[in-house]
């Protein structure tokens, strides 16, 4: 396998997406459980125990998913050193549009005045950014493209029944950034960059995490529905699939990540996936806590604090995984 490659002749060299910057964007407006329990029939020690959350930020007048998408974008160019018009892609995972079209990357792409490339958004719900990110990477590594914005942005606050106690308290809202440049690697596990991405989706489970509304159904936003027990069995045990084709692809294992970042859904959900890929508990980063489920954005925004606090350093091998509406799924090693 690649991984165990040490000597790399000039026709292993390969293009690779590699970090250059991340950034995040929260609204201004941070809601406690302890807030929470004066408008909904919960408690703050129900929505811990049940889910390690303890707050949320909730978007407010004039912040839209564009608003924190541009906020976040800016952000990660700012960490990258680098300008708009340095970018010649965008790709924004959501599925909390501004509006049913334009795009919301479009939307991104004109208030940060970059006018060359290509902008369009992705759904594949709380999977959206590990979907942007290995699409992005083809782009790249194809060379047909230089640097890429990968954005999940999201304001579920939106679509939420704040009537349903079981899911109302679930969600905030958010939006984090990645700049990907690609650059000429080796071909070996060691290359900085995106090493390899698994995706997988089976349409059969709409019925257990979808929103009762859109266009061409009710004319209507909706409201998410889920059915949270079948939603927990199968995220725990079906969706490391992905990451264990991930360790296959290169050779790598679980004792190799420096990291693991998941998507930020529920506390019990994180730990089960960790225990079963017998990743250590120290390394997996969680911001669930503070953040609640922020769908798309719930990644990113995690890998914004693990890199501002210092926990992901240069070099670090990163594991992204998450799963969302539809059932769709993956996972991605990223040299960092």
């Amino acid at each position: 396998m690649t991984g165990h490659v040490t000597g790399q002749t000039q026709e292993n060299k390969r293009l690779r997406s590699v970090v250059k910057g991340v950034g995040s964007a929260l609204p201004r407006r941070c809601v406690t459980n302890r807030e929470l329990e004066k408008e909904v029939e919960t408690s703050d020690e129900w929505i811990v125990q049940r889910t390690g959350i303890t707050q949320r930020y909730i978007a407010g007048e004039g912040e839209t998913t564009s608003t924190l998408g541009a906020a976040a974008a800016r952000a990660a160019l700012a960490k990258a050193n680098l300008a708009p018009e340095d970018i010649d892609l965008i790709i924004c995972a959501t599925s909390t549009p501004d509006y049913t079209f334009p795009s919301v990357a479009t939307m991104i792409q004109a208030e940060l005045g970059v006018t060359g490339g290509v902008a369009f958004d992705l759904q594949a719900v709380c999977a959206g950014f590990v979907f942007a990110v290995a699409t992005a990477d083809k782009f790249l590594t194809s060379g047909s493209h230089k640097r890429a914005l990968v954005i999940g942005a999201e304001t579920f606050s939106r679509i939420m029944d704040w009537s349903d106690r079981t899911t109302c308290v679930l969600f905030g809202d958010g939006a984090g950034a990645l700049v990907l440049e690609a650059q000429e690697g080796t071909g070996a596990n060691a290359d900085r960059g995106v090493l390899t991405s698994h995706l997988r989706s089976d349409g059969r489970h709409r019925a257990k995490l979808y929103v009762d509304g859109g266009p061409s159904t009710t004319g209507t936003a909706g409201h998410l529905r889920m059915e949270g027990k079948e939603v927990f069995r199968f995220a725990v045990g079906h969706v490391t699939d992905v990451m264990t084709d991930s360790f296959a692809a290169t050779g790598l294992t679980a004792d190799d990540l420096d990291w693991f970042v998941p998507h930020q859904a529920n506390q019990r959900i994180i730990d089960a996936s960790a225990q079963k890929l017998h990743i250590a508990p120290h390394k997996v980063v969680k911001t669930v806590q503070s953040h609640g489920n922020t769908s798309a954005a719930s990644i990113p925004l995690a890998l914004a604090v693990a890199c501002e606090d210092g926990r992901i350093k240069p070099g670090d091998l990163v594991m992204i995984e998450a799963i969302g509406g539809g059932f769709a799924w993956g996972a991605a090693l990223i040299r960092w």
